[in-house]
């Protein structure tokens, strides 16, 4: 009787269960039903609050597709147009040109980096001197392209100064345009990269773009200097690289021969050589004579 009694307690209870979702979901729709009856064509003028602005006016000053000119086609949407504008004769360059300038500088900058500065030869010699002690990884890449980074700012800080007080702060007085400032700014790299440059490099590539050269620096063109100047830092940073080389070498070799004479020609020597070529390096303060001989070259 009791199991009896608890199987109907339980069918009663299942069926509750679902007759009562039936109801609760026929309890909802129906509101909804009502309301979606109740609007309008519009939902935007029956929204509680209402939108702001007008419905009718446009963003645009004329109709798409009705410009017959370059300056009607600038007039269809002004608000996304770049514009420069002047002031007393003087122009000022607006707020959206600015980010746009900056930008580009930003992605720019490594390439001028490397190009038109004293990196080039200071990681090549950095990566020749690793290269001669045998160490692999150390320093790590990022050592070493630190340590290239603030030698090319200490090198290039007397050009860096020269182009902001001869370049910058004029243009940004409104004192000369953007033309004459970039002509100005470039003033200071290109004597520096003349000064680093050896002149069979410029006539080569004079010869190569068929320009007559008449031996001075004003005649070059920038598309000339550059390259001249790339290949004669890569000149440079092989020499120095290979007079690095030479007393890491004659430890080498050295070592190699006496492995020979004791028959352990399957040991490699540059296993037993690498920590007599770091005891060199620090006796004789290597880091002190590359750097220091290094940035003495650019002066």
């Amino acid at each position: 009787m009791a199991a009896s009694s608890a199987a109907f307690f339980i069918c009663v209870l299942v069926g509750a269960m679902l007759v009562l979702p039936l109801n609760a979901h026929a309890a909802v729709q129906n509101p909804a039903t009502a309301v979606i009856e109740n609007q309008t064509t519009d939902p935007l003028v029956d929204a509680d609050p209402p939108p702001t602005g007008s419905m009718t006016d446009r963003t645009n000053i004329t109709e798409p597709g009705t410009a017959q000119d370059p300056d009607d086609l600038a007039e269809l949407n002004i608000a996304n147009t770049v514009t420069v504008t002047y002031d007393n004769g003087n122009g000022t360059i607006n707020g959206a040109l600015r980010i746009l300038i900056t930008l580009t500088l930003i992605s720019l900058a490594p390439l001028m980096l490397v190009m038109m500065t004293s990196f080039t030869r200071i990681i090549v010699v950095m990566h020749f001197t690793r290269q001669a002690l045998a160490t692999q990884t150390a320093p790590p890449n990022m050592v070493l392209l630190g340590l290239a980074l603030f030698l090319t700012l200490f090198i290039m800080q007397p050009t860096i100064t020269a182009v902001y007080n001869d370049a910058v702060i004029p243009f940004e007085n409104g004192e000369m345009d953007q033309q004459v400032f970039f002509e100005t700014a470039m003033q200071p790299i290109r004597t520096f990269m003349y000064g680093q440059t050896q002149t069979k490099d410029v006539r080569m590539f004079m010869e190569i773009s068929k320009t007559d050269w008449d031996g001075e620096l004003d005649s070059i063109p920038n598309q000339v200097l550059i390259p001249s100047f790339m290949v004669s830092e890569l000149r440079t940073g092989f020499i120095i690289g290979f007079i690095i080389y030479i007393p890491f070498i004659v430890i080498d070799m050295v070592v190699a021969s006496v492995l020979m004479s004791m028959g352990m020609m399957m040991l490699p020597p540059t296993t037993i050589s690498m920590p007599f070529k770091i005891l060199l390096f620090v006796l004789a303060d290597g880091w002190n004579l590359i750097i220091g001989s290094l940035v003495k070259t650019f002066y």
